[in-house]
């Protein structure tokens, strides 16, 4: 009986643990949905449950049933000039923006574009450049292996703000910096770099545990090396390149420091962590908006988990082989 007790009590503070590690976990995203949710007036409410729904600022950022902006402003001229046919809607855009006040409209949509191209770019080109270069630390012989594979951590020696006027002279040195496609490809490249070495790692750790002798049988059968890294490596190792690949979205995603330094001359192709902050230093700092943003700038992270979770269990190697 005393063994028994001392069981169900721990078993209790085990669960009772767990619970306040999610609870201490989730509170801050409950919290945020709540103040997004909230109308101004409710803001200083402490309740969690707001008394009325808001999804005004949802609705806002999302461009979903917003009046068409007032032209009352534009010269009859410049109407006649946006009738004409030869005009693209672009165009037409363009010369808008000039009479119409957009000075209260936060561009979500566009930052979360630019940081969605960004991010999946990056997390595409370093899953791509790790998987063969991950084969080859893990499979090839060749001098200097050794020293390589240790010498692609090096970067992480360094803070990230000793690297960030390095490169940016580079940058300009290069003239990337000189138009937003400039700067757009040398953030990548900088995304790419800072995620590509411990994807190189993670990778060549899990392919030394698929059995050669898996390989050795593709290979007699008469497959090359990219035909056996295409149908062997690749399907056996899904589970860890859905790992390394939400890992360098995220990176991508949420990174900062680079992007306010890069970007700071074009702020047509900003990313969500500086659209973000542009809100607390403008006309923008509404709670709701700022709250609900947030949010918004969650989910393509928690959908990509719920997506590739029954893949991040493991590979799919086990019992393949009996060795």
């Amino acid at each position: 009986m005393v063994v028994q007790s001392k069981n169900i009590l721990r078993r209790i503070g085990f669960i009772l643990a767990i619970l306040a590690i999610i609870t201490f976990s989730l509170f801050p995203f409950i919290q945020m949905l709540s103040t997004s949710l909230k109308y101004p007036a409710d803001w200083g409410n402490p309740s969690l449950i707001p008394e009325r729904i808001n999804t005004s600022a949802y609705k806002e950022l999302l461009a979903i049933g917003q009046p068409e902006p007032d032209i009352s402003a534009v010269p009859e001229s410049i109407r006649n000039l946006l009738e004409e046919e030869d005009i693209t809607q672009e165009q037409r855009d363009e010369i808008l923006a000039r009479y119409v006040d957009t000075g209260d409209i936060f561009p979500f949509l566009t930052y979360f574009r630019n940081s969605l191209v960004i991010s999946l770019l990056a997390a595409f080109m370093s899953v791509f450049l790790a998987v063969f270069g991950a084969y080859s630390f893990s499979r090839l012989q060749y001098r200097g292996r050794s020293l390589i594979q240790r010498g692609v951590l090096f970067t992480y020696m360094f803070g990230g703000i000793l690297l960030l006027i390095p490169l940016y002279k580079v940058s300009v040195q290069l003239g990337l910096l000189a138009s937003p496609t400039g700067t757009f490809l040398a953030l990548l490249i900088i995304y790419m770099v800072q995620t590509l070495p411990v994807s190189l790692y993670m990778l060549g750790n899990y392919f030394r545990t698929i059995p050669y002798s898996i390989e050795e049988a593709a290979l007699i059968d008469g497959l090359s090396r990219l035909g056996t890294i295409r149908r062997i490596i690749i399907p056996l190792s899904m589970g860890a390149i859905a790992t390394v690949f939400i890992f360098s979205f995220m990176i991508a995603w949420n990174e900062y420091m680079f992007a306010s330094v890069f970007l700071k001359s074009f702020k047509n192709i900003y990313t969500l962590p500086l659209g973000l902050r542009s809100l607390f230093d403008s006309q923008h700092l509404i709670w709701d908006r700022i709250m609900s943003a947030s949010m918004l700038t969650a989910v393509p992270v928690i959908v990509m988990f719920m997506f590739v979770q029954k893949r991040l269990v493991g590979g799919l190697s086990a019992g393949g082989v009996k060795e």
